[in-house]
């Protein structure tokens, strides 16, 4: 279960950083913003993008957080990303990233910032960062993080994931996940910072290939 008093602190400390200094009496308190999206992310449609995937993209970004160059906009971008999330459509991550442009704004964030936080969120749809991209880097490693985990999360990970696509009849499913899965091992590289790299990019591999033989059986 998560722990959403630390959840709220985390946000808060980001959020506060993405201000920068001065103006804090005129400012919207930020438990406002951090109990809306912990709402978002605890909406019952969720099996696999919940709270407990929230808390491990900011666990992964604090692991790698010497690698960004503005990690408080990548981990309000963590907040965001499918913070509007409805497994039956394909536009959440642009629905997200407008809400993130709205609220953030409201909150007091500066245009510059707020609009690299939407950009990070956009960016999730592929997961396909620049070379010079560290912050977009970052946040797309530590969202694919999941597919470097030990065997029993990995498949736990896979369960949920079934779980939210219900709907989707099996056939249909098992096709459309490996194909998604086909793509991602063609890619170069799945994960993009130095550590990244070195420490996900084999496992994640070696999950990625057993679980494709495990539809295609």
């Amino acid at each position: 279960m998560a722990d959403l008093d630390a959840l709220r602190t985390r946000f808060t400390h980001a959020l506060e950083a993405a201000r920068g200094p001065g103006g804090h009496g005129d400012r919207p308190d930020p438990a406002r913003y951090a109990d809306d999206l912990i709402a978002r992310w605890r909406e019952p449609q969720r099996r696999y993008h919940t709270l407990t995937h929230l808390t491990a993209v900011l666990d992964h970004i604090d692991v790698l957080r010497e690698h960004a160059d503005d990690p408080a906009a990548v981990r309000l971008a963590a907040w965001f990303h499918d913070a509007v999330y409805a497994p039956d459509r394909s536009e959440n991550e642009e629905r997200s990233a407008r809400l993130a442009e709205r609220a953030l704004a409201e909150a007091g964030v500066p245009g510059e910032r707020t609009a690299e936080v939407a950009r990070l969120v956009r960016l999730t749809v592929t997961h396909d960062p620049a070379d010079d991209d560290r912050d977009g880097q970052v946040l797309c490693d530590a969202d694919l993080a999941i597919l470097a985990a030990p065997p029993s999360v990995y498949a736990a990970y896979t369960a949920a994931v079934r779980e939210e696509y219900h709907f989707v009849p099996s056939d249909a499913f098992r096709a459309g996940r490996a194909a998604i899965l086909r793509r991602l091992l063609d890619l170069p590289r799945l994960f993009r910072t130095p550590y990244g790299q070195a420490e996900w990019e084999a496992t994640a591999r070696f999950n990625l290939r057993g679980e494709l033989e495990l539809l295609a059986s």
